[in-house]
């Protein structure tokens, strides 16, 4: 079974981290690991609407890299030279994604202890929470056998909310 964690290097953004805390029950992962002080000051305004924080777990470290699962990799996303671009990543079964935070890049140290190093190629750097979803929702979908036409129109069917049946004739 596949392991997949994020790990937030000092977050400041109660928005983002809400809206990374959603996109981790939308696209299966386990966990979210944050450092630093600055969330814990905001997160009283946190923005998960669906409420995923109820069943997947946020937990401070003082290091990212400490007490993971065995086997886990460890991969910075982050705008660096020499990166592997996500398009032609690999993703690890088990893995720990690691995001620096919204106003500050990871620091070397960090990226000199991650196993890989991703980035998004885009034409300007990206919000935290944009980036966690793009990175989440690769992953995800890279995971899925051929689905079928309807496979997908299952999973339409979980996802919206109960005031949706629109369709499609095509």
């Amino acid at each position: 079974m596949s392991w997949c964690a994020i790990g937030l290097d000092n977050p400041k953004s109660p928005g983002n981290v809400g809206s990374i805390i959603r996109s981790c029950g939308c696209f299966a992962a386990d966990e979210i690991f944050y450092t630093g002080e600055r969330y814990d000051r905001a997160q009283k305004f946190h923005t998960d609407t669906a409420n995923a924080r109820a069943t997947l777990p946020l937990t401070h470290k003082e290091s990212l890299f400490i007490s993971l699962p065995e086997k886990t990799q460890t991969v910075c996303v982050e705008l660096v030279e020499n990166a592997i671009a996500l398009p032609q990543f690999q993703h690890p079964e088990h893995c720990l994604y690691v995001f620096g935070p919204e106003d500050n890049n990871l620091t070397q140290q960090c990226i000199d202890q991650c196993d890989q190093v991703v980035f998004i190629p885009a034409r300007h750097c990206l919000n935290l929470s944009a980036t966690v979803n793009i990175v989440l929702y690769d992953r995800w979908m890279k995971s899925q056998n051929e689905l079928s036409k309807e496979d997908y129109n299952q999973m339409i069917r979980n996802s919206r909310d109960c005031r949706n049946n629109l369709s499609t004739t095509a």
